[in-house]
């Protein structure tokens, strides 16, 4: 009696040290090769970049490219690709909490900057009482300009509507300042007709404007809107994806990032 429970506790043993040898090997990645899933244009060029450092390495990227938004995260979560690099933590916060995936942040990568431009004036410390500031109708960037005028010092929000704040949602305007909501892609025509406005980094350049130059108030590089490397939680701290984050936030690419684009993204490191 006593060796049969002998032989079943052996048995169990060798179940749980395979069951965790096979775990072990669910989460390793391959430490010679990472595929990548970005978006076109801004993320893929960066990718091609630190493919370029990583092939120095002997580390293989291979950068699959999507047009869309919602495929990169699905193609993360189904073991299709490794990570991905085309959104911002607020974006992966609502994508993973509406379809149930376990998906997390790895690095801070780039912003695109919203920024605040003036055709009057040179700094925010000449706003007026009273001055009228833009900023987009839509709710996603109107949000996004409300939070950036909280981080500037200008109003106080309901800390307990999160990013999901409207003009209603002010507490404190020391300057009684008023709001208009208008079009994003209408504020940099509407400049004239208004003291300020918060615009999107791609209409401000549209405009004419270098957000790093230009603007009067800029998102700092580790706003909410900081886009981001995402990987499965199960490997988020494996070590190939570690030697990859050190390649992407690396001297050569703030260079290829700074010359390529000219200020009108800004990286995180």
């Amino acid at each position: 009696m006593r060796k049969t429970l002998r032989t079943i506790a052996a048995l169990a043993l060798a179940a749980l040290a395979a069951a965790s040898l096979a775990a072990q090997a669910k989460k390793a990645l391959d430490p010679k090769r990472l595929v990548v899933g970005v978006t076109a244009g801004l993320h893929e060029e960066i990718m091609e970049e630190v493919k370029k450092l990583a092939a120095a390495e002997g580390l293989v990227v291979e950068i699959k490219v999507f047009s869309d938004y919602v495929l990169p995260n699905l193609a993360l979560a189904e073991g299709d690709i490794d990570l991905n690099s085309f959104q911002h933590k607020p974006y992966l916060d609502k994508f993973k909490a509406d379809r149930k995936l376990d998906l997390v942040p790895v690095a801070n990568t780039i912003t695109a900057p919203l920024g605040i431009y003036s055709r009057k004036l040179k700094s925010l410390g000449e706003l007026k009482d009273g001055a009228r500031l833009g900023l987009p109708n839509d709710p996603s960037n109107g949000s996004r300009s409300l939070l950036l005028f909280q981080t500037l010092g200008l109003i106080e929000l309901d800390k307990s509507k999160g990013l999901a704040v409207t003009v209603r949602d002010i507490t404190k305007n020391p300057k009684k300042l008023r709001f208009m909501e208008l079009e994003a892609s209408q504020l940099p025509r509407q400049l004239e007709e208004l003291d300020a406005a918060a615009i999107n980094v791609n209409f401000a350049v549209e405009a004419g404007f270098v957000p790093a130059r230009d603007s009067i108030g800029l998102e700092p590089p580790d706003s909410y809107y900081v886009n981001i490397i995402a990987a499965r939680a199960e490997n988020k701290d494996d070590p190939t994806i570690a030697r990859l984050v050190k390649l992407y936030r690396s001297a050569p690419v703030k260079a290829f990032v700074e010359s390529r684009f000219k200020g009108s993204t800004i990286v995180s490191w």
